[in-house]
C-alpha cells in the first residue's frame, strides 16, 4: 500500500478506549469542516468491532448533526441494540466537544441463501483512458483555492476517474447524472469488512454534488453552500475496494435548498454491490460577498 492508503486504512481502524467506545483520529481535506465519508467508514468500523465476525454489514442509515472539527478526534460510542437470531443491529454516535455531530443505525446479517436479481451495469467507457480528479487538478493548480490547493493537487488514498469531466469554476447546465469509476490507491489486506469502510468513506465523494448538474453550479464557487444532512448505504455482497468499482449517480429532486441523490456502485464484472442514498443542503450562501 502507499502511504496515504496506509494512514487511510489507520483512519479507518480506530483505538478501543472503553468496552463500546472508540476513538479516531481526523483528517483535513481542505474543507470547511470534517469530511462526512470519514464519520460514515469510522461508524462503521466501530459498530463492526462489536459485531461477530461471522455477520456483515447489510445497511447504514445516518444523520450529519453538526459540522465536526478535522482538526480533532472523533470518539465513538456504540449502543448494542440488538443481537437477534439473524440480525444484529447498532447504534453509533460520533462526539466532539461533547456533542454528536453524526449518528447512525448499522444492520449485520449472518449470511443465507436466497432469491436473486439486480439491475445492469450502465454502458460507459472503461477507467483505463480517463484522467483522475488529482491529475485534473493539478492543472488547474493557480485557480484551486489556497486552503484546498494541497489537498486537491497531492497523492489520494481514493484514485476517482469521471466518465465526463466538469469544469468547477463554469460548470454548465447538465443533466443530473454522472458516473466515476474509483479505488483505493494500493493493495489493502484481505480483510472484508475494511473493502467495506473504505467504501462507506469513498461513497461521500461526489453524490451529493450531483443534485447541482441541473442549475449550472457548483460546490468550488463562493456563493454555494452544500452539507450532507443524511446518508444511506446498503451492501449486497462482499466487494474489494481495492479493484475499480463504478458509481453511477443520479439526483431526481432537488427543493427546499436540499437535493436528493442516490447511486449504485458496480464491480467490474458488473456485480451491484452497494447501493446509497443521500440529502443535502444546496443553497445560496447569504454572506458570500
Amino acid at each position: 500500500m502507499s502511504h496515504v492508503l496506509d494512514d487511510l486504512v489507520a483512519l479507518l481502524s480506530l483505538e478501543a478506549i472503553e468496552e463500546n467506545l472508540f476513538r479516531g483520529v481526523s483528517q483535513d481535506l481542505g474543507f470547511r469542516q470534517l469530511f462526512g465519508g470519514q464519520v460514515l467508514g469510522q461508524s462503521l468500523s466501530a459498530a463492526s468491532q462489536t459485531v461477530e465476525e461471522t455477520r456483515s454489514v447489510h445497511s447504514l442509515h445516518g444523520y450529519f448533526l453538526r459540522p465536526g472539527d478535522a482538526g480533532l478526534p472523533v470518539v465513538y460510542q456504540v449502543d448494542r441494540v440488538r443481537d437477534g437470531g439473524s440480525f444484529t443491529t447498532r447504534r453509533v454516535t460520533a462526539i466532539q466537544k461533547g456533542q454528536p455531530i453524526f449518528t447512525c443505525s448499522a444492520s449485520f446479517q449472518q449470511h443465507e441463501e436466497g432469491f436473486q436479481h439486480q439491475i445492469a451495469m450502465p454502458d460507459v467507457p472503461g477507467p483505463e483512458n480517463l484522467k483522475s480528479e488529482t491529475e485534473l487538478a493539478r492543472a488547474v493548480a493557480d485557480r484551486l483555492p489556497e486552503r484546498m490547493r494541497e489537498r486537491a493537487v497531492s497523492d489520494k488514498p481514493i484514485e476517482i476517474r469521471a466518465v465526463r469531466t466538469e469544469d468547477p469554476f463554469g460548470p454548465e447546465i447538465a443533466e443530473p447524472a454522472r458516473y466515476i469509476w474509483f479505488r483505493a490507491d494500493g493493495a489493502l489486506p484481505d480483510i472484508p469488512a475494511i473493502h467495506k469502510y473504505i467504501l462507506a468513506y469513498a461513497s461521500d465523494f461526489n453524490l451529493l454534488t450531483t443534485s447541482l448538474l441541473p442549475h449550472g453550479v457548483s460546490v468550488w464557487q463562493k456563493f454555494m453552500q452544500v452539507a450532507s444532512l443524511d446518508h444511506a448505504l446498503w451492501f449486497h455482497g462482499d466487494l474489494r475496494a481495492d479493484e475499480w468499482l463504478l458509481y453511477a449517480m443520479d439526483s431526481p429532486w432537488a427543493n427546499s435548498g436540499r437535493g436528493f441523490s442516490r447511486g449504485s456502485i458496480f464491480s467490474r464484472d458488473g456485480r451491484l454491490v452497494a447501493s446509497v442514498v443521500q440529502e443535502g443542503l444546496i443553497r445560496l450562501r447569504e454572506d458570500w460577498k
